[in-house]
Formats: C-alpha cells, structure tokens, sequence
C-alpha cells in the first residue's frame, strides 16, 4: 500500500511537473495537405494576360469620305505596298476638285500672260534703244560733216542747227529712254519672281488638288497582312473613320494591362515568361504607356530570343513578370494556411512523423508559388500547408 501511494505520488508530480498541457486534436493526415521548406531561388512576379499583337502595324484611315465603290482585297489577304484595298465614290468631292483645278489653271495662264507681256515690253523698249541709235548711227557723220562745213562758211547757219538739234535730241532721247529702260528693267526682275514664285506654288497646289482624287483610292502603306471589320459596296465612309490595318508578318509583341499598385515598380528591361506548346519563352518590357485607365496602365513587350511558331495576333498568353532579381532564399509553398494564420504561425511535423505543433514563423515576399521565410523555419521541415479552419485554438495536432 506504500509502495502504491508513492508510485501514484510520483506520477501526479510528472503530470504536473513534465508532461505536455498543450491543447491537442486529433487529425486525420489524409484529410491535410504537407509541404516541404527548402532552398531554391526565390523570383518576385506578378500573374498576368497578355496579347499578342504584331510589332509594326500601319492603320488604314480614310483621308477623303465618301461611299464604297470597290472593294479590291478583302480581310486577310497578304498585300504587297502599294496594292489597291478599296475605292471610294464622292460625286461632291470630284467636282470640288474640277472647280478647283480650273480655278487654279486661270491664274497659271494670267501669270503667264502677265509675264509674256513684261518680255514683250522688255523687247519693245529694247527696240526703241535699237533704233535710237540707228539715228545716232546716221545723224553723227552728217553733223560732223556740216559743223565742218559751216566753220569754213560753206552752208548756211540754218541748216547746221537743224542738223545740230537732231543730232542732240537723239542723244537726249537715248540717255532718256535708256533710264527707263534701266529702271522698269530692275522691277521687271523682281516681277519675275514674284510670278515665278507665284506659279510654282499655284503649279504645286494643282498638283495637291489632283492627289485629293489619288485619296479615294485605299492603297496598302507596307506589306502585311490586311485586317479589316466587314465592308459592304456602297458603304458610306466619313473622313478620318479607321477602315483596318496592315501588320507586318513574323515579328510580334505582347501588350498587357497591369495594375497602377504595380506602376512604381514596374520598369523597362524587366522580364517575363509564358509557356506556349510545352516550351517557356522570354520576353522584356519595351515600352510603358503613361496613360492610366480604369486602374490600369499597360506595357509592351518584345521577345528575348526566340519567337514561338505559331503565334497569332491577338491570342492571349499567361505572363509572369519579374518585379526584380533572383536570390537564394528558404521557401515555404503556398496554401490555405495563410488566410487563417496571416503568415504569423504554422502546423510543423515533429521528427516522429505523427504530430505537428504551432510554430510562429515571419514570412516575406510572395510570388504565386512560394513565400520568403525571414524566421522560424528551415529547409528540410514538413509543414501543414491546407486550411486550419477546423483545427480551432489547439497547438498539437495527433494522428
């Protein structure tokens, strides 16, 4: 009896002093879902969807409205630059331009009737100088000759003078005449030019108003293929309505939306992946558009090497896009844990494999794979990654 109320003694003061007081649970493990902390390299991204789309493209709008006459090529055909996509009808338009270009073809031949007349006046004025001194030509010798004469007292007075005053008012009307000359002869010059000037630019604008009718006619601006919505034979176009584009084929680019919270850390040369038909492809960010609309900027992204066969304008691809470097870091895998733990505390399994306590852990980063662990745990431990909804406030789960 002594020896009984010892050993009973005994075991109420290791039950009080040693064994476990924790609140315990059991589980069953088939039920909960186990992952392992290790190290790996640890990526910051982001998740998102992207489109394919061509990296040149040249959009096909309407310069001059009017109704569909024609339709040459229709959506998807390879052109060639230069290839005729469709013909516009504008009855309006047309006889604007005849208006204009017999507008523009009177002033042309007035410019040209005004300049004939500067030449023709200029050769008139030339022949007045000819025959001036034609005059002079024969008036001189016969002066010289009667001066002479009228020294030695062998003519009479009045013929000399007569002489005299002809000889001088064809001097006279020489030096007249040839200032005028000099002087409509510097304006003419600038006239000139000014009515050469004035036909060039008149001779260009004819020329812009006869290219008005050339913009009737949708032309292809590169070669590619040819993307249009439906047209149908008398259509009507306004001026400025986008009729489709023109992708250049084999060179594309994605473009995808990404929320502003991501905006300061976004920058040019960050990469990304996808996968497409088994194989992972590279791509970089090329461009961010400053715009922000409904929450959401977006980027453009060329490839990093190879291009994946088979890609499609406007097919959508699932990105991953790299926030910054690669580092080494103890990983725990995602789940449902964290929503009832908030990253403070996990379930690990002890070495014996058939119970996990709570342990409080730190977490950092989180990519859609992993969590950086800062403290608390490390590589090689086996942790409870599913939901502890049904676990309440116990700190030792048994199975």
């Amino acid at each position: 009896m002594i020896m009984g109320g010892v050993a009973l003694l005994s075991f109420i003061v290791y039950q009080l002093a040693f064994s476990d007081r924790r609140s315990k649970l059991n589980v069953d493990p088939d039920k909960m879902t186990f992952a392992t902390v290790s190290m790996g390299e640890f990526t910051e991204f982001i998740p998102q969807t992207g489109t394919v789309q061509p990296k040149n493209t040249r959009y096909l709008d309407a310069i001059e409205g009017g109704n569909i006459k024609r339709i040459v090529a229709e959506s998807g055909a390879i052109l060639k630059k230069g290839d005729i996509i469709l013909e516009l009808a504008n009855l309006n338009r047309e006889l604007s331009v005849m208006g204009q270009e017999a507008s523009l073809n009177e002033s042309i031949n007035r410019v040209r009737q005004t300049r004939l007349q500067l030449s023709q006046n200029d050769l008139l004025q030339q022949q007045q100088l000819a025959q001036i001194d034609n005059q002079i030509v024969k008036l001189k010798p016969e002066f010289e000759r009667q001066k002479y004469l009228f020294e030695k007292k062998l003519i009479a007075e009045k013929m000399y003078l007569d002489t005299k005053a002809d000889y001088e008012y064809q001097l006279r009307r020489k030096e007249i005449t040839y200032e005028a000359y000099r002087a409509d002869s510097i304006s003419r010059i600038s006239q000139m030019k000014e009515l050469n000037a004035s036909e060039y630019r008149m001779m260009a604008s004819l020329s812009g108003v006869g290219k008005i009718l050339e913009n009737l006619t949708l032309r292809s601006p590169i070669d590619g293929q040819l993307s249009t919505p439906q047209l149908e034979i008398g259509q009507g176009v306004s001026s400025g309505q986008r009729l489709g584009q023109v992708d250049v084929m084999g060179a594309y680019k994605v473009r995808c939306p990404i929320d502003e919270l991501y905006l300061p850390r976004i920058s040019t040369g960050l990469e990304s992946t996808f996968k497409f038909a088994g194989k992972q492809y590279k791509l970089k960010i090329k461009y961010i558009y400053p715009t922000i609309a409904n929450g959401r900027f977006e980027v453009d992204m060329d490839f990093d090497g190879e291009e994946p066969q088979g890609i499609r304008r406007g097919q959508s691809v699932r990105l991953r896009i790299a926030l910054g470097n690669s580092s080494e870091q103890i990983l725990l895998p995602k789940g449902g844990f964290y929503k009832d733990t908030g990253g403070n505390w996990v379930f690990v399994v002890l070495a014996e494999g058939n119970k996990a306590v709570k342990r409080p852990i730190k977490l950092g980063r989180q990519n859609t794979e992993n969590f950086e662990v800062l403290s608390g745990l490390e590589p090689g431990d086996r942790v409870i990654t599913s939901s502890y909804s049904h676990f309440g406030d116990n700190e030792v789960l048994v199975w």
